[in-house]
């Protein structure tokens, strides 16, 4: 099931996995891209940061971004889309 947004992360990214399981304990779908593993999604993470591959890096379907968000600024902007 394709989620709500996309999470771009890395397999050694704590913010990541802290962030991944608030959003599973909550019911809050996503999609999981690890930019490691998909160059293109490096790009992406990079064109919304500066330049910088920071994650986690969430794009929404409206094409707004957040960076290392917390669990109530996902859920705010989740809010605002609906």
């Amino acid at each position: 099931m394709s989620g709500s947004f996309t999470m771009y992360s890395t397999p050694w990214c704590g913010y990541c996995h802290r962030l991944k399981g608030q959003l599973d304990r909550e019911g809050i779908p996503f999609t999981m891209v690890d930019i490691e593993q998909q160059p293109e999604a490096a790009d992406i993470v990079e064109r919304v940061n500066g330049g910088n591959q920071t994650v986690p890096t969430l794009v929404y379907p409206d094409g707004t971004a957040q960076t290392n968000p917390s669990l109530a600024q996902v859920k705010s902007k989740l809010a605002e889309l609906s």
